[in-house]
């Protein structure tokens, strides 16, 4: 059974938002006393002033949208919701990168980009609504996918036109930009144990999303099938301070890692700092690879090994894909290019002492 709105071809057939009617319908009442009731006079009673105004809500319709509506106007604007803290948005490069990517493609079409930050997905799919609602956008991004996401069948359910950033699973019926994460953490994980590393351990992003799963689980697989018996991964939320408590706890324990893999950049500089206070050398007792190159890894010393990509032209294909969509193009999944690792001064092989210093760990154990 398709989503509401989309053809089988892949394209999209306009789709009927809300209307007056709709709510009258649902109410059981004229689109008079709908009228009324949207409106605040007199005519209706206090009772069923309030169940219309709870359907609406519900709809997503909105007085405020019937000239656009009546028009057939679009509103020239996508939208982009990120249901992250404020703060962090400020201080990881990875999202003003994506934007600027979105923005140049956007802007070369005369679309405009409305960006809003909310505290969690129940906030996020309430905008949706009331966006899709009120005209306010004509598509969006979706970011930070999570596993078995809420936020696919309400698109769907709505027909708002969406195009995800990340995949290629858990999408539903909607298309998805993504890259191969599985294939850039094997790559890092093969390069550092060519090095001679023997334990491995990993300071991952939120657990709940879904490409941190995918990276989880590729970093399992890998190590397993080396036989790193000591690789770990510690869950983060890709801010420095708790990048920096991971490390600490890593670095402190038992058997100590040689070399840590870290889910953002900001982390990974983070971990460099904690592991300078405990006196270790980078990389002679400690080797560093951050994901997403930034400039901040190449003005830290040493400079950090990295895996990169091109993250403006990732949201530049994103919003062309959604375009696409609104325009009523067959749209498909694409896959963007693998993050390459880029080797720099925080990597090298391990402390020749490392494995007898483990072997007698586990002797005394």
């Amino acid at each position: 059974m398709r989503p509401a709105g989309r053809t089988g071809s892949g394209g999209r057939t306009p789709v009927k938002r809300p209307t007056i009617a709709d709510v009258a319908r649902r109410a059981g009442v004229s689109k008079g006393a709908v009228s009324y009731a949207l409106n605040g006079q007199p005519g209706v009673s206090e009772a069923t002033r309030q169940r219309i105004l709870a359907i609406a809500a519900e709809i997503g319709f909105s007085p405020s949208s019937a000239a656009r509506a009546l028009s057939g106007a679009t509103a020239r604007a996508i939208g982009l919701i990120l249901a992250r803290p404020a703060r962090t948005l400020g201080i990881e490069p990875f999202f003003m990168e994506l934007i600027s990517g979105v923005e140049a493609e956007l802007s070369a079409r005369s679309y405009a980009l409305t960006l809003q930050v909310v505290a969690d997905q129940s906030a996020e799919i309430a905008v949706y609504r009331r966006w899709w609602g009120e005209r306010r956008v004509d598509g969006v991004l979706v970011c930070d996918l999570r596993t078995d996401d809420g936020r696919v069948p309400v698109l769907e359910e709505l027909g708002l036109p969406a195009v995800v950033i990340g995949g290629p699973t858990g999408t539903g019926g909607l298309p998805s930009v993504w890259s191969n994460d599985a294939a850039a953490l094997v790559e890092t994980v093969e390069y550092l144990y060519a090095l001679g590393h023997r334990r491995i351990a990993r300071v991952g992003g939120l657990p709940e999303l879904q490409h941190t799963a995918i990276r989880t689980q590729a970093f399992t697989e890998v190590c397993g099938r080396l036989g790193l018996a000591d690789a770990v991964t510690a869950s983060s939320d890709y801010t420095g301070e708790e990048g920096g408590r991971a490390t600490r706890r890593l670095l402190s324990s038992r058997v100590r890692p040689t070399a840590m893999i870290y889910d953002n950049d900001v982390m990974a500089i983070a971990g460099l700092s904690v592991a300078q206070e405990m006196g270790l050398a980078v990389p002679a007792d400690l080797s560093i690879v951050a994901w997403d190159d930034s400039p901040l890894c190449r003005l830290v010393h040493p400079p950090l090994t990295a895996l990169g990509r091109d993250i403006p032209a990732y949201g530049g294909h994103a919003a062309r894909q959604l375009l696409q969509l609104i325009e009523g193009a067959p749209t498909v999944g694409l896959e963007d290019e693998t993050p390459h690792l880029t080797p720099r001064g925080s990597t090298g092989p391990p402390p020749a002492q490392a494995d007898e210093t483990v072997k007698q760990q586990r002797r005394s154990a």
